[in-house]
């Protein structure tokens, strides 16, 4: 578990990171504030100051790899010396795929990369939502999900996402766990034909995991959902977020048509 004083330093080194070099640094914060352990995190002071940071995120059944460097303390071995030290917690952890992300301007990150031998995998766009005017969403109504709805939680991480079941149930129980997010069930004509999750920090909201039924797709379901909780996040004060990978035109096509534009783009690196 992470102390206030550490999450104030890994904050602080991150900003100074992203001044630096023009770019944003993916870093799950709604999971840092949430850790239970020590086990997924590494930090690397000098002189009481925090210099570098590596982090691990337990995306089941794979694991996220994202870090940084105090810029005036690269070229130092520093980062090398983390990412050693974060291979092999991943590797005695059993994750089936080791994810290593880096923002696509990244010009350090791309560089080490190339020097570790992982090979590309996708990229992801981070979206934010601009203000207008949102379709009536007729049919469609948000509830809070509830113990009854893990049955139709794992069937659309299988249907939706090809997950298998047994990490699709890890995930589930995961996310129920840390709290630091909230799942809704999308119904439609009132039956429950999809779901949403949302995080919220500051003042951002976060959408993650929305999918619907495949047989349900199609009817703008997807549409009048996403229009449902846009509205009610910014009716709230917060500024709208999510993320979409790069080749999925379907969701970007939805996203757009609802407001939706990209802001910023991560990359990711399968490493062996």
């Amino acid at each position: 578990m992470l102390s206030n004083e550490q999450l104030q330093d890994i904050q602080r080194l991150q900003q100074e990171c992203e001044t630096y070099d023009d770019i944003q640094l993916k870093l799950n914060w709604e999971m840092l504030r949430t850790r239970k352990s020590n086990q997924l995190d590494f930090l690397l002071y000098e002189d009481g100051e925090l210099i570098g940071f590596l982090g691990l995120y337990d995306l089941a059944p794979n694991v996220e790899v994202c870090g940084m460097v105090k810029p005036n303390r690269r070229r130092k071995g520093h980062f090398t010396s983390l990412f050693r030290q974060g291979i092999e917690r991943s590797r005695q952890l059993g994750f089936q795929q080791i994810l290593l992300n880096a923002p696509a301007g990244s010009q350090a990150a791309r560089a080490f990369l190339s020097r570790t031998g992982a090979a590309y995998a996708f990229t992801e766009h981070q979206m934010k939502w601009e203000k207008q005017p949102l379709q009536q969403a007729s049919g469609v109504r948000l509830r809070p999900a509830e113990a009854a709805d893990e049955g139709i939680r794992l069937r659309l991480n299988v249907e939706a996402f090809g997950m298998e079941e047994e990490d699709a149930l890890a995930m589930e129980k995961e996310i129920d766990q840390r709290g630091d997010s909230k799942v809704f069930m999308i119904e439609a004509n009132g039956e429950t034909v999809g779901k949403i999750r949302v995080s919220k920090e500051e003042n951002e909201a976060w959408i993650y995991g929305f999918c619907v039924l495949p047989e349900k797709q199609g009817q703008r379901i997807g549409r009048r959902a996403l229009s449902l909780i846009v509205e009610e996040l910014s009716s709230e004060g917060h500024s709208v977020h999510l993320e979409v990978e790069a080749m999925n035109d379907n969701a970007l096509g939805l996203y757009e048509s609802v407001g939706f534009r990209r802001v910023h783009s991560q990359d990711y690196y399968s490493y062996d």
